[in-house]
């Protein structure tokens, strides 16, 4: 028999801390992509990873470097359409043509506008963290920094990327398929958190004299 898991966590809230009115695949953007993250396609999300994992391979164990690869991968693309192009007579075949990929216009601006708000949002939110106004943000931000910072002295820039690669390509398929399960795990974690940081609240965080914080003027 199964263990049952509750969703009323006794805080009035449906489904924990992940609870969500819309499904993971239209919280991944839908799509293709949202496909290949959910394994929709097994044979897509394989390939991708496939692919992902020869890269990681070629730089992290190989050792190739950006620049000779893509000149040997250049290379080979060029004699394998020198050949086609003078075989297709001789075999009564249709010579290579190379489909043409063109961003417009409006679709690289609407690109670049959403980094640039992502960028400009992802600032003021850290200036408003380290302003103090949310003390607990605060410490929680040192703290994943500082964590990020001992794991990226610890790997390689290419394994930091397809660690984070493997967890944006599993992650989102497991909580979709453990739902219930991950959803009752995190509240119970959620909970013991709060627990914790009252007591360090209550007996040191009041303690601490902090000045009158300057509001931004925009």
């Amino acid at each position: 028999m199964q263990p049952h898991f509750p969703r009323d966590h006794g805080n009035g809230q449906v489904g924990g801390p992940f609870h969500r009115h819309k499904s993971m695949h239209r919280l991944l953007g839908g799509g293709k992509v949202a496909d290949v993250l959910l394994w929709t396609d097994r044979n897509l999300s394989a390939g991708v990873l496939a692919g992902a994992t020869l890269i990681w391979y070629l730089f992290e164990v190989v050792e190739y470097n950006i620049i000779p690869l893509l000149c040997q991968m250049a290379v080979l693309a060029m004699l394998v359409i020198f050949i086609w192009s003078n075989a297709a007579p001789l075999l009564n075949i249709a010579p290579p043509r190379i489909p043409e990929v063109i961003i417009s216009e409006q679709a690289f601006r609407q690109m670049a506008q959403t980094i640039h708000y992502k960028l400009a949002y992802t600032v003021s939110a850290l200036y408003d963290i380290a302003c103090g106004k949310d003390l607990k943000k605060f410490l929680l931000v040192i703290g994943a920094l500082l964590i990020l910072s001992e794991i990226g002295s610890s790997y390689s820039f290419t394994s930091l990327l397809y660690l984070g690669f493997l967890c944006a390509h599993t992650l989102p398929a497991l909580y979709q398929r453990y739902e219930t399960e991950v959803d009752h795990l995190a509240a119970r974690g959620s909970e013991d958190i709060k627990k914790f940081y009252k007591k360090v609240d209550s007996n040191l965080f009041n303690k601490i004299p902090r000045g009158p914080v300057k509001t931004k003027i925009t």
